[in-house]
């Protein structure tokens, strides 16, 4: 549930899980931990989460769709953490919504449980955090991932674009490596003004009409 930023408290550069669900929830709910190493999650204006809420809803219709339609099964959700490893959980992210396959109730949800993830960004994300976070995504290899970016002037939802894995490397020359073993390759991209609709095909049917997303 988002949360109101609060003054952030000094805290160790790295922190485990356990030290974590320790601290007051108000604190706890604006930090990720990358491999132990505490990062704060900047929360979004208003209009973050009306996206945020939209984006989830009509995913998860889709879902439902595809459900009825198949013995898959599929939950969608929002602002819940994913935890990278087979086991531990004091390296996670917090998408702002996602997508994985059915597990038992109250199950962790870890990075190979997980289908897509997307992020609503908001005029205050730097290149740098977008850059951080897709990586992250991206080395936990989590098929898709999805960016919906808001309007600077009206905070409606301007663009979607989607992202496939790509974990093959391109030809570099004698002595270069890439500095990641894994990452995103754009897949879709789609906006209000240029088209009718959100279509992908993965990782099942996603039909979504932009006038859906409008708030």
């Amino acid at each position: 549930m988002p949360v109101p930023s609060i003054e952030r408290p000094d805290l160790p550069e790295r922190m485990t899980w356990e030290e974590l669900e320790n601290l007051p929830a108000e604190v706890a709910a604006q930090i990720e931990l990358w491999e132990g190493r505490v990062v704060w999650v900047r929360r979004g204006p208003g209009e973050h989460q009306m996206a945020m809420r939209r984006m989830t809803e009509q995913i998860e219709r889709c879902a439902r769709d595809d459900m009825s339609n198949s013995e898959r099964c599929w939950r969608v959700n929002l602002e819940t953490n994913v935890f990278f490893g087979n086991v531990g959980k004091s390296d996670f992210v917090t998408p702002d919504f996602l997508v994985h396959r059915c597990l038992p109730p109250f199950a962790d949800v870890r990075a190979t449980d997980t289908l897509l993830v997307g992020e609503v960004l908001s005029p205050s994300n730097t290149q740098i955090d977008i850059e951080a976070k897709r990586a992250r995504y991206a080395g936990g290899g989590i098929p898709w991932y999805w960016e919906v970016t808001l309007h600077r002037n009206t905070g409606a939802i301007g663009t979607v674009r989607a992202y496939g894995l790509d974990i093959g490397h391109a030809e570099l020359p004698q002595g270069v490596r890439p500095l990641r073993p894994a990452n995103y390759v754009l897949a879709g991209e789609w906006t209000s003004a240029d088209t009718p609709d959100i279509s992908f095909p993965y990782p099942f049917p996603i039909d979504i009409p932009w006038s859906s997303l409008s708030f």
